[in-house]
C-alpha cells in the first residue's frame, strides 16, 4: 500500500512540474512573440534614397503635407538638398561630431571653418540664402544681442559697426561691395554679434500650433541658449499635426534633419505644444516658445 501511495505521488509531482513547465514556457512565448511582430509591423517613416527633406521622410498615414507656395521660405525649407543617406554630422573643424545617432539626413550646406556658424547662426543663414536667391536682399538684416539693427544694404555700401560694451554706432570705412563674397563676410558679422537671445527678442512669437509654420523656430534665447527650426508640416483631417525638425548646433557643425528619440514610434515626425517640455537630441526645451522671422 505505502509503495503504491508513493507511487501515484511521484506522478502528481510529475505532472504538477509539466503544467508548470507549459504554463512559464507560455508565459515567455507570448510576450516574445508581441515584441518580434512590434517590430516587424513598425512603420517606417524613412526613405533612404531621398534627396530633399520631403523626399527622405514620408507622410504618416492619413495626414497630407500643408501645401505653400512654391516661391515661399516655407517651400524654400522643405526642398533642401541633402546629402546622402548615413552622411555624418561634421565639425567645422572637419572632424565628424562626437554624437551621431540623433539624425538621419544632413542639409547639403557647408560649415564655415571659422566656427562661427552654431544653433542660431545656421538659421540665419537659411534664412538670409533664402532672401539672396529669391532677389529680396533689401530684407535681410538682424539685431545684435544690444538691439542694434545691421542690414545688408548698409553693409554692402560699406557701413561697419564700431561697438563699445553695450553701444553701437555705424560708419562708412569701406568700400561699396555687393558681391556674394562680401555677403559672407557680412553673416560673419552676424554670427559674431547675434544669437539666440536677440532673436528671441527680436522676432515675433506664435501663440498657436495652428498657426505655426515651416521655417518658425523653437528657442529658448540665453548664454547658451538653443533654437532649432520646423522644416516640414503634415496635417490629418481632424486638424493634428506633425513636424520635421533641423539644427545647427554648438561646436558649429552640418545643419541636420532630427530623428524624434522621446516617441520612436513616429521618428522623426513630433508632435509639438506650446508651453511644454521638449526634448531632441542633444537639448530639452522645459517651456517651448516659437518664433517666426519677420515678413513671413
Amino acid at each position: 500500500m505505502f509503495n503504491y501511495v508513493c507511487y501515484m505521488m511521484k506522478k502528481l509531482l510529475v505532472f504538477l512540474f509539466l503544467i508548470l513547465v507549459i504554463a512559464v514556457f507560455a508565459l515567455q512565448f507570448q510576450p516574445v512573440k508581441q515584441t518580434v511582430a512590434a517590430v516587424i509591423t513598425k512603420p517606417t517613416y524613412l526613405n533612404k534614397g531621398g534627396a530633399t527633406i520631403k523626399e527622405r521622410v514620408k507622410v504618416p498615414n492619413n495626414y497630407k503635407r500643408v501645401v505653400y507656395d512654391s516661391t515661399s521660405f516655407q517651400y524654400y525649407i522643405r526642398h533642401q538638398n541633402l546629402k546622402n543617406y548615413g552622411a555624418k554630422v561634421i565639425n567645422y573643424d572637419g572632424e565628424p561630431y562626437f554624437y551621431q545617432l540623433g539624425h538621419l539626413g544632413v542639409l547639403d550646406i557647408d560649415v564655415p571653418s571659422n566656427g562661427l556658424q552654431q544653433c542660431a547662426d545656421a538659421l540665419i543663414r537659411l534664412r538670409s540664402e533664402y532672401l539672396w536667391e529669391t532677389n529680396q536682399k533689401s530684407k535681410i538684416g538682424f539685431e545684435f544681442t544690444s538691439g542694434h539693427y545691421c542690414s545688408w544694404n548698409k553693409y554692402a555700401e560699406g557701413y561697419r559697426p564700431k561697438v563699445n560694451g553695450n553701444k553701437v554706432t555705424f560708419h562708412k570705412t569701406a568700400s561699396s561691395n555687393h558681391s556674394k563674397i562680401n555677403f559672407y563676410n557680412y553673416l560673419n558679422l552676424i554670427y559674431t554679434y547675434s544669437g539666440t537671445m536677440s532673436l528671441n527678442n527680436e522676432l515675433k512669437e506664435i501663440t498657436s500650433i495652428k498657426d505655426l509654420k515651416i521655417g518658425d523656430m523653437l528657442i529658448v534665447g540665453g548664454f547658451p541658449g538653443h533654437v532649432i527650426m520646423i522644416a516640414d508640416i503634415v496635417e490629418n483631417e481632424a486638424g493634428e499635426r506633425r513636424f520635421l525638425l533641423i539644427q545647427g548646433n554648438t561646436p558649429a557643425q552640418s545643419i541636420h534633419l532630427l530623428k524624434n528619440l522621446d516617441d520612436t514610434s513616429i521618428s522623426p515626425w513630433y508632435k509639438l505644444q506650446l508651453n511644454s517640455e521638449i526634448s531632441v537630441p542633444g537639448f530639452t526645451f522645459t517651456n517651448s516658445k516659437f518664433v517666426r522671422f519677420i515678413d513671413e
